[in-house]
């Protein structure tokens, strides 16, 4: 089965975005539709997370001031890919991580 492309943005108090993908391997080959409702259950009302708790890059606009600003970043949506993924993990960890598990 096909890597596993993540898709979240970053939108700030003003709603200027800044957009971002990890690829994870899926040598378990992960249905999308099974892990995309893991990651709904998991996320502050089905949209925001924080990217550190969840070891992704954190992503910000060039100008931020966190005293209006959130610090959350919000889901976009998954896909299949045959990108190579990134080095940083696998799918299979992430979801240990964040406990979206089904296992």
């Amino acid at each position: 089965m096909p890597n596993i492309k993540f898709n979240y943005l970053y939108r700030d108090s003003g709603n200027y975005k800044k957009f971002i993908s990890v690829i994870f391997s899926n040598p378990d080959d992960v249905e999308l539709s099974v892990f995309e409702g893991l990651i709904k259950a998991k996320l502050i009302d089905e949209r925001w997370f924080y990217a550190e708790r969840w070891n992704l890059p954190e992503i910000f606009t060039d100008i931020i001031d966190f005293g209006v600003d959130p610090t959350w970043h919000e889901f976009e949506s998954i896909e299949y890919t045959d990108e190579p993924a990134d080095d940083s993990f696998s799918l299979a960890c992430f979801m240990k991580l964040t406990g979206t598990s089904n296992r």
